[in-house]
C-alpha cells in the first residue's frame, strides 16, 4: 500500500509536467513538492528509530548527489551566461558558421557541433553552449523547437563514445567491461543516427537564416574568461582521468578564478556586474532537477530499480539493453545503470557496448529523460513535455537505427 502511494506521487509529478500548460503550475515547483512529500512519507512510515536512521542516510546520499549536480550546473551556467552576454558565443558562431545559411545545412552543422562537443565535455556544458548558438540565429518558433530536439539527441549520442562525455559510459568503463578503443566504435552509429534525425527534422524546412550581427566590442578580459572556460573543460577531463578528481571541483575552481579575474581587471562596479551573472542562472532548472532526483531517489529506495533489474535478466541481453534505454527515458540513467551493474549480468563485449549506447541515448525519447532535455525545456519556451511527444516517432526510429548499427558493428569486430 505504501509503495503504491509513493509510486502514485511519482506519477502525479509526471502528470504535472505533462499538463503544465493546462494547469499553469510551474513544473519545477510541482516536482519539488512531490519529491519532498515522498521522502516525508518514507520517514513517517519508517516505524522504528533504526529504520529512520537508514532512511536519513539514504536521503543524505541522495542530497549529496543533487548538491554535486547543482554546484556543477551553477558553475557551468554562470560561465555560459557571462560569455553569452558578452557576445563570445555569437563570435564563435560567426567563426564556425557562415553569416547566411540554409535551414537544412544549419541543422546538419548544429547536429555535428553538438555531437562532437558532447563527446569531449559533459552533457550539461554541451547543451548550454549548443542552445546558446540558437539564440544567434533568427529562427521561427517551430524551427527553434526542432533544433532543440536535435541538440538533445545529438548531445546524448555524442556522450556515449568517450568516458568524458557521459557518466554512464564512465561507470561501465570503470567496471572494466569495455575498453577505450571499443567505446570509440560507438561514435559511428551515434553519428549516423544523429544525421538521420537531422535529415528527418529538415523535411519541409525551406529558406535561409542569418546570424545576429555583433556590435559590441570584445575586451581582452572577455577573451581571457572564454579561454578559462575552455581550459576548465580540458582540465576537467584530464584531472578526472588521471587523478579521479570530481568534475564539480574543477569547475568550481575555474569559477573562482573567473571571479578573481573580475576583481583584478575591473573596477568595483564592473566586478559587481560579473557577480550578477551567477544570479542570472535560471533556478527553475535547478529546482526541477532537485524535484526529479528526489523522486528517482525515492523510487530507488523502495526497490523499483531492483524490480527493473530483475526484469532485465528475464530476456535476451540484446532485447533487455534496448528496453533499458527506453526505461532511461523515464528514470535517471545513472541509478538505472548502477542497479544493472550491481546485478552483475554476464554479457559479452557487443552486449556491453549495446548497453552503453542504449542507456546513454535512450533518455532522449522523452524530454525529461536526460539532463540535456531538462535544460532545453527550461531554456526554450516552445519546448514542453507535450510538444516534445510529436517528435518521439522520429527519435525512436533514430535510436533504433543507432542501436542496430551498434550491434552490427560490435558483433562484426568483437563477436
Amino acid at each position: 500500500m505504501l509503495y503504491a502511494f509513493l509510486i502514485s506521487l511519482a506519477v502525479l509529478a509526471l502528470l504535472s509536467i505533462v499538463f503544465e500548460e493546462v494547469t499553469h503550475l510551474n513544473k519545477a515547483k510541482t516536482t519539488l513538492f512531490f519529491g519532498c512529500i515522498s521522502w516525508i512519507v518514507l520517514f513517517m512510515a519508517a516505524g522504528s528509530p533504526s529504520h529512520e536512521k537508514l532512511v536519513e542516510e539514504r536521503l543524505n546520499e541522495n542530497l549529496l548527489e543533487i548538491a554535486t549536480l547543482w554546484l556543477f550546473l551553477m558553475s557551468t551556467m554562470t560561465f555560459v551566461a557571462y560569455l553569452n552576454a558578452k557576445g563570445m558565443i555569437q563570435i564563435l558562431v560567426q567563426k564556425l558558421f557562415p553569416q547566411r545559411v540554409s535551414v537544412r545545412m544549419l541543422m546538419l552543422q548544429v547536429a555535428l557541433f553538438s555531437l562532437v562537443l558532447s563527446a569531449i565535455c559533459d552533457n550539461v556544458t554541451a547543451t548550454l553552449v549548443s542552445l546558446g548558438l540558437l539564440t544567434t540565429f533568427k529562427l521561427d518558433k517551430q524551427m527553434r523547437q526542432r533544433m532543440a530536439v536535435l541538440i538533445i539527441f545529438a548531445v546524448n549520442s555524442g556522450g556515449v563514445a568517450l568516458i568524458t562525455g557521459d557518466v554512464t559510459t564512465l561507470m561501465i568503463f570503470l567496471r572494466g567491461h569495455v575498453h577505450m578503443s571499443e567505446l570509440l566504435l560507438l561514435f559511428m552509429p551515434a553519428a549516423a543516427s544523429v544525421m538521420l534525425l537531422a535529415a528527418l527534422l529538415s523535411i519541409k524546412a525551406e529558406g535561409e537564416v542569418s546570424t545576429t550581427p555583433i556590435k559590441t566590442k570584445v575586451r581582452s578580459v572577455d577573451i581571457i574568461i572564454a579561454a578559462l572556460f575552455f581550459s576548465t573543460i580540458v582540465m576537467t577531463m584530464l584531472l578526472n582521468i588521471l587523478f579521479n578528481i570530481p568534475p564539480v571541483l574543477i569547475f568550481l575552481t575555474g569559477l573562482s578564478i573567473m571571479f578573481l579575474i573580475g576583481h583584478t581587471t575591473r573596477s568595483n562596479n564592473e566586478e559587481l556586474q560579473i557577480l550578477e551573472y551567477i544570479r542570472q542562472v535560471e533556478y527553475d532548472t535547478l529546482l526541477f532537477f532537485l524535484g526529479i532526483l528526489l523522486l528517482v531517489g525515492m523510487l530507488k529506495e523502495i526497490g523499483t530499480l531492483d524490480l527493473l533489474t530483475q526484469l532485465y535478466s528475464q530476456f535476451d541481453p540484446n532485447i533487455s539493453n534496448f528496453a533499458a534505454g527506453i526505461g532511461s527515458a523515464l528514470l535517471d540513467n545513472v541509478p538505472l545503470t548502477a542497479a544493472l551493474l550491481k546485478a552483475e549480468p554476464v554479457l559479452n563485449t557487443p552486449q556491453w557496448l549495446g548497453l552503453t549506447y542504449s542507456v546513454g541515448v535512450g533518455g532522449s525519447l522523452l524530454v525529461i529523460g536526460s539532463a540535456a532535455g531538462i535544460i532545453a525545456m527550461s531554456k526554450v519556451k516552445e519546448l514542453t513535455f507535450v510538444s516534445y511527444l510529436k517528435f518521439v516517432p522520429a527519435l525512436a526510429l533514430c535510436y533504433s537505427v543507432g542501436y542496430g548499427l551498434t550491434l552490427l558493428l560490435s558483433y562484426h569486430f568483437y563477436g
